[in-house]
């Protein structure tokens, strides 16, 4: 006996193919690379401030809100986040449709490439709106641990919150185990125009990516234990952001050094997002 793939709908197909038509213009293109310049320019701020602090030179922990009021108080301080909000938007959404579509131009997606990207679209969403929010509430949005304590004391209070506090916690454990994995394999080379870098580019592209994704991976493991660690005991203040990670590294033992080594980490994934700007495979 055959199998036979199921037919999909008429207004299915007929989506997919405006999908993929949005997805391979040149405007589309456009937009997602300067996603990954939004991205980096995120991630530097955050990792200076981050650096500045270890270094006692009067940074700050802070995370991706921060780092977008951060933006809003510079000169033309508005413009720039109204440019970051439209890159931001334009990443989120390539990121939306290649959950949805399940390939690019230059590569196809397995299902859990699909759910990553899905993660990653929804996610750089809501980083969208906290810069449209800032800009909207002149530099008043919200974020940062504080938030993300009062986000996880309202879903504690759902019948099974906190089943789903754990889960979102281990979710994010995972990621950070993913994140770790590409950078220790160099597996986000595959994503990279590779062939268009000369041998120098090419070797320290990969270096500084390598450290950016275990950077990267330490942080989202910290903020993922520390939502499992809410759940097991029923106390929303135990949950932190991004900030709130990189707080508990400084408090550690040698807390200046691990803080230093890993803010270092994320202004190389900084740059490894503006290179991706350039090289990713689109």
């Amino acid at each position: 006996m055959s199998t036979q793939t199921p037919i999909k709908s008429l207004p299915l197909r007929r989506a997919e193919s405006a999908a993929d038509g949005v997805e391979q213009s040149r405007p589309f293109e456009f937009l997602a690379r300067a996603g990954f310049v939004a991205r980096g320019v995120i991630y530097g701020i955050v990792g200076v401030l981050a650096v500045k602090l270890a270094l006692g030179a009067g940074g700050k922990a802070t995370d991706q809100s921060g780092a977008l009021k951060t933006i809003a108080a510079q000169p033309f301080g508005e413009v720039m986040l109204i440019l970051m909000a439209i890159g931001l938007a334009g990443y989120s959404l390539w990121r939306l449709l290649h959950a949805l579509l399940g390939h690019g131009p230059e590569k196809t997606d397995d299902a859990f490439n699909r759910l990553a990207a899905l993660g990653s679209g929804i996610a750089y969403a809501v980083v969208c709106a906290l810069a449209i929010e800032i800009l909207l509430h002149s530099g008043s949005g919200k974020g940062g641990s504080e938030s993300t304590s009062k986000a996880a004391a309202g879903v504690l209070g759902w019948p099974a919150g906190v089943c789903l506090v754990g889960i979102a916690g281990a979710v994010v454990i995972g990621i950070a185990l993913y994140q770790a994995y590409r950078g220790v394999t160099a597996d986000f080379l595959k994503d990279a125009k590779t062939e268009q870098m000369g041998e120098t580019t090419k070797r320290w592209y990969k270096r500084i990516a390598m450290v950016g994704h275990v950077a990267r991976a330490v942080v989202f493991s910290l903020i993922g234990i520390f939502l499992v660690k809410a759940a097991v005991e029923y106390d929303p203040s135990k949950a932190v952001g991004l900030d709130g990670a990189l707080a508990k590294l400084a408090n550690q033992s040698y807390g200046s050094a691990l803080l230093g080594l890993v803010a270092g980490g994320l202004v190389a994934f900084a740059i490894y997002s503006l290179a991706d700007a350039r090289y990713r495979k689109i």
